[in-house]
């Protein structure tokens, strides 16, 4: 097994106000774009075995200005199901619901943390079944959650990985532990 590049899509309306976004399809800004771009010098010439994607167009256009438009659309990627919070902040989900994380819950119609554990290891098995590097391309909580799961960690421990929009991280082993290699960068 290779490293697992992360890269989180680049900057949208939402994300730049601290909206919860996973359904909702919302374009890249600008500057989300620009950014993206930026991150094509630093994966070219990386040879990866598999490139996956979240199916939202912010992460699918991400993959595609940083170089890889033929990255394969895995639904598994997609953002954590917000349910009845989409669109909303977390100090507005605070003041009906004090202390409020998504880590801790709840996700009122939206997805459990079993449920986003299900989906992310399915990723992770198919990456173990790989030759080689492979590069994902998704969202803030659900690549936070997957390196949690990279470490053997429950996803609620997501919470300590502080995430930026259309940055790289990776994943790798040590003496065949799983180790955090690069982080928000």
């Amino acid at each position: 097994m290779g490293d697992l590049y992360l890269v989180r899509h680049g900057a949208t309306a939402w994300s730049t106000n601290g909206r919860h976004t996973s359904v909702t399809d919302l374009p890249l800004l600008p500057e989300g774009e620009a950014d993206a771009v930026s991150l094509a010098p630093r994966l070219a010439g990386h040879e990866f075995a598999l490139v996956l994607t979240s199916p939202r167009q912010r992460a699918v256009r991400t993959a595609t200005l940083a170089g890889f438009p033929d990255a394969e659309v895995c639904e598994d990627l997609a953002e954590w199901r917000y349910g009845s919070l989409e669109g909303l902040t977390t100090p507005e989900i605070r003041a009906s619901m004090p202390d409020w994380t998504i880590w801790a819950g709840p996700v009122p119609g939206g997805e459990s943390a079993e449920q986003v554990t299900e989906r992310l290891d399915r990723v992770l098995a198919r990456v173990a079944a790989v030759e080689g590097d492979v590069l994902a391309f998704s969202h803030g909580h659900s690549l936070r959650a997957l390196t949690a799961r990279w470490l053997g960690l429950p996803v609620a421990e997501g919470r300590l990985f502080r995430l930026d929009t259309a940055t790289l991280s990776v994943l790798a082993h040590e003496r065949s532990a799983p180790v955090v290699a690069r982080w928000n960068s």
